[in-house]
C-alpha cells in the first residue's frame, strides 16, 4: 500500500499542481507505514528486506520534480559557481559578476540576494553534478542523496544491532514517507548529514573514537546542526571507554593482576574523538571562513531573519508582542542610557527591540541550556548515545525559529530507534507545513495548530504512560 501511494505520487508529477492529492497520498503512506512496522515486528523481518523496501520507495520518487522546495536549485547553482572558481560565500546569485553563468537554473533560485549558508563539504558535493545539463544534474544529485540515505538506513540497522534494539524500528525512518519525499523526492542535503551522524554514533558505541570524531566532523560539514552534539558525544566517548576499562580492571583484579587506570582510558577516548572532530572541522572551515571574510553573510541573514513554523517561536513572539515586551526592552534601554550616560551605544540596540528577535534570543538561551545539559548530564536519555542524540536534536528543533518539513529528518532516525511516538507523529504531520506555499493560506494559526497540536497531544500521552510505568 505504501509503495502504491508513493508510486501514484510520482506518477502524478509536479506535487504543487495537486497539493491536496499530494498530502492525501502522504497520509495514506504514513497509515500504511504503521501496518508495515507492525507486520515486520511479528515476522522478524531481515535487514535485507528493510533495505530492499527503502531502496524501492526511494527509486519510486527519484523522477518526482523537486517542486515543493527550491533548495535543489540553490545547491546546483552554488556548485556551478564553485566549479567556475567563484565564491558562493561572498557572491550571492544576483551578483553581477556571475551574469555569464545565468540561465534557466538561475531563474529558479530563490532569495538571490543571499549568499550561501552551506558548509564546505556540502559545497564540495554540490560541485559534482555541476557539469551536467540541468535535467540530468537534478537526477544525478537526487541519486547521490538517495544512495547516501540508503547508506544511512544500513548504518541505522547496524546501530540497532549494536545497541540491542529491535531492527524493525529502523522502518520508522527507512520507509517513512517524509524521509523518502525529502531525500529522493526533493533532493535535500539533510539525509547525507544524517547518515554521517549515524555513522558517528555507531563508531562511538563500537569504541572507535577517532573514526567517530571524523564522522561527526563530516556531519557538521554537511549541515552545521551536528556540531551542537560534539560536547555530548565527547562525554559519552569518555564514559563508554571508562566503563570498558573498569570491566577489564575488575577482571584483572579477579585474576590477581593489576588493572589499568579507567580515568586515563576515558580521557584518551575523549581526546581522540575531540581532536578528530574539531581538528578536521577546523581544517575544512578555515578556508571557507577566510573566503567569506569571517562568518558567511548568508548564515548571519538566516540566523537573524529566517523564520517559519517554529513550534515555540511562532506563538512566543506573538505573546511577547501582546505583552508589549519590545516597549519594556526600550524602557530598559532608556534607563541604561541615563545610568551610564552612553547614549550612542544604547541607541544602537533600539532597532533590534522587536518581538521576533526577542523570541529568538530567549529560545537561543534555551537551546544553549539543552546543549549544556547534554554535555554535562549523565542521567535520563543523556547517558545513551541514541536517546541522547534524539533528545538533543529534538530540543534544538523545538527551539528553532525555522522548521521546514525536511528539518524533521534530523530527529526521525533517532526517534525511530528510541521508539518515540512524539517525533514519529511530528514527521507525519510535518508535510502540512507546505500548505501556506501550496494553497496560499497563512501559516498562523490554523496550519500551525493542525501541524503541532497532534504532536503535543502525543507527547502528553507518552509522558503519562511513562509516569504510569514508573509507578
Amino acid at each position: 500500500m505504501q509503495a502504491i501511494a508513493l508510486g501514484v505520487l510520482a506518477a502524478a508529477g509536479d506535487p504543487t499542481r495537486r497539493p491536496l492529492l499530494t498530502l492525501a497520498l502522504l497520509g495514506v503512506g504514513c497509515a500504511a507505514l504503521v501496518a508495515l512496522v507492525r507486520g515486520a515486528a511479528r515476522a522478524a523481518v531481515s535487514p535485507a528486506a528493510i533495505l530492499g523496501a527503502a531502496a524501492l520507495l526511494r527509486l519510486l520518487l527519484l523522477p518526482l520534480p523537486p517542486a515543493l522546495s527550491s533548495d535543489v536549485w540553490r545547491y546546483l547553482w552554488e556548485g556551478r559557481v564553485a566549479a567556475h572558481r567563484g565564491n558562493p560565500y561572498l557572491q550571492a546569485p544576483d551578483d553581477p559578476a556571475l551574469t555569464p553563468l545565468r540561465d534557466e537554473l538561475w531563474t529558479r533560485v530563490q532569495h538571490r540576494a543571499v549568499p550561501s549558508v552551506y558548509p564546505p563539504l556540502a559545497m564540495s558535493l554540490f560541485v559534482l553534478p555541476s557539469g551536467l545539463p540541468l535535467g540530468a544534474a537534478v537526477i544525478a544529485w537526487k541519486l547521490i542523496v538517495a544512495l547516501g540515505d540508503l547508506a544511512g538506513c544500513a548504518l541505522l540497522l547496524r546501530l540497532a544491532a549494536a545497541r540491542g534494539l529491535p531492527r524493525h524500528r529502523v522502518l520508522w525512518y527507512a520507509a517513512h514517507p517524509l524521509a523518502v519525499l525529502e531525500g529522493a523526492g526533493m533532493g535535500h542535503v539533510e539525509p547525507l548529514g544524517v547518515a554521517a551522524a549515524v555513522l558517528a554514533v555507531l563508531l562511538l558505541v563500537r569504541r572507535r573514537p577517532t573514526g567517530a570524531g571524523a564522522a561527526a566532523a563530516a556531519a557538521g560539514l554537511l549541515k552545521v546542526a551536528p556540531f551542537a552534539a560534539l560536547p555530548m558525544w565527547i562525554r559519552q566517548a569518555r564514559e563508554l571507554a571508562r566503563a570498558d576499562a573498569a570491566e577489564l580492571d575488575e577482571n584483572a583484579r579477579r585474576a590477581g593482576a593489576r588493572g589499568d587506570d579507567t580515568r586515563r582510558a576515558g580521557r584518551n577516548a575523549a581526546w581522540l574523538f575531540a581532536v578528530a572532530a574539531i581538528g578536521l572541522a577546523a581544517i575544512a572551515l578555515l578556508p571557507a571562513l577566510l573566503a567569506a571574510g569571517g562568518i558567511p553573510a548568508g548564515l548571519v541573514t538566516y540566523t537573524l531573519r529566517w523564520e517559519f513554523g517554529g513550534p515555540l517561536h511562532e506563538p512566543l513572539w506573538r505573546l511577547l508582542a501582546a505583552a508589549h515586551a519590545p516597549e519594556a526592552v526600550k524602557h530598559a534601554l532608556d534607563l541604561m542610557k541615563e545610568w551610564t550616560g552612553m547614549h550612542a551605544l544604547w541607541n544602537r540596540a533600539y532597532p533590534w527591540a522587536y518581538p521576533q528577535l526577542i523570541s529568538r534570543l530567549l529560545l537561543a538561551l534555551v537551546a544553549a541550556a539543552v546543549v549544556l545539559r547534554s554535555a554535562l548530564s549523565r542521567r535520563g536519555p543523556w547517558r545513551d548515545p541514541v536517546r541522547g542524540t534524539a533528545a538533543l536534536f529534538a530540543g534544538l528543533l523545538v527551539c528553532s525559529p525555522t522548521v521546514y518539513p525536511w528539518y524533521l529528518l534530523w530527529v526521525l532516525p533517532w526517534a525511530a530507534l528510541a521508539g518515540s511516538a512524539t517525533w514519529i507523529a511530528a514527521a507525519t504531520t510535518a508535510p502540512l507545513l507546505y500548505l501556506p506555499a501550496l494553497l496560499a493560506v497563512p501559516l498562523w494559526p490554523w496550519v500551525f495548530v493542525t501541524t503541532w497540536a497532534p504532536v503535543g497531544l502525543v507527547w502528553v500521552g507518552e509522558r503519562w504512560r511513562a509516569r504510569r510505568t514508573r509507578q
